[in-house]
């Protein structure tokens, strides 16, 4: 075990990692709002509330398979450190603000395992990687937008066989209404999946000096905190890439954003039992996309989600590299 580390030095890094928590929050809120405000349901400053209190429950549905894979399935729980988890947050925090400032919906889960990898592999080497769970995670970044995408397809498709008789204002009304049971269990989907990194990273954090004796687990104090911190940033809204989730993607009526939001959710939840940190970013993105081409191929705005898709490409590679060099800067200043 690495040596102790003073008291201040600790509370510091878990403020840190609760500050990342914070970013999620804030970097992901358009994921659980961007339909809900696109289609008029909800206004913004409605909408967010809306989602933080599902954003904050979520510990109340799921367990924590998410942050025990985190705290001991991505990186060697030997090998973990203070230095390698500050090296991890730095890594994800500055992806993650390149990005809101870019107004680019990247996944703030990819950033964090990115940082995990970059960090630990500074440290250790290759070596360092668990790489049964990192293969499972990298497998769920992929799957977990084609699932969402097909999952919205299949939904537009029932829902429109079902409502063929209606007419198109009691369907518009139906789902305005129904939109606000998609939204929540996508909030929650969020709330369940995302906190529990951050849950990880504290654990796994407090394990390596000792805290949580010799087998790894999650406080529930770690659990409330996170789930907060969580909710506290989803308050404060990402309004930058709501425009882009939202509004730039395809064009989404009230049935369309439910069938987006549901497939979305189905998702989330599927991944958050299996315990499979997944990007609820390219989730929601995948099931918006679904909608979107379920109408037409051309109602989808494919440079806006080839973007998006180079940034998912790309999130766990640059964050890797941020998280190595802050690793080695913190080692030379030592």
């Amino acid at each position: 075990m690495d040596a102790m580390l003073a008291l201040p030095v600790l509370v510091g890094l878990i403020a840190v990692a609760l500050l990342f928590d914070f970013l999620n929050g804030l970097h992901d809120a358009a994921n659980s709002i961007a339909t809900i405000v696109s289609t008029r349901v909800l206004r913004p400053q409605y909408a967010v509330v809306w989602a933080a209190f599902f954003n904050f429950i979520a510990f109340l549905v799921f367990g924590l398979h998410v942050a025990n894979t985190i705290g001991t399935g991505i990186i060697d729980p030997n090998v973990i450190d203070a230095q390698v988890i500050f090296a991890a947050l730095v890594g994800a925090i500055v992806w993650n603000l390149v990005t809101w400032g870019l107004g680019i919906p990247s996944s703030s889960s990819h950033a964090l395992i990115g940082g995990l990898v970059g960090g630990g592999v500074a440290k250790a080497g290759l070596s360092a990687a668990v790489w049964g769970g990192l293969s499972k995670a990298l497998l769920a970044i992929v799957l977990s937008p084609v699932v969402g995408f097909l999952l919205a397809l299949v939904l537009v498709a029932i829902v429109s066989w079902l409502s063929v008789r209606s007419t198109p204002f009691a369907v518009d009304r139906a789902f305005r209404i129904l939109q606000f049971f998609s939204a929540s269990l996508y909030s929650l989907g969020h709330g369940g999946n995302d906190a529990q990194k951050t849950m990880g990273i504290i654990a796994v954090l407090l394990f390596s000096q000792g805290y949580l004796g010799s087998e790894f687990s999650v406080p529930f104090w770690v659990v409330l905190s996170c789930q907060a911190a969580m909710a506290l940033g989803t308050l404060m809204g990402g309004w930058r890439i709501v425009r882009t989730m939202g509004l730039r993607i395809t064009k989404l009526t009230p049935m369309q954003g439910f069938c987006a939001e549901t497939g979305g959710a189905a998702t989330l939840f599927m991944a958050t039992f299996l315990g499979v940190p997944v990007s609820t970013t390219h989730t929601i993105t995948g099931s918006i996309v679904g909608v979107g081409a379920a109408r037409r191929l051309s109602a989808v705005r494919w440079n806006v989600a080839s973007s998006i898709v180079y940034a998912w490409v790309i999130t766990i590679p640059a964050s890797a590299i941020v998280a190595a060099l802050a690793y080695w800067a913190v080692a030379f200043v030592r």
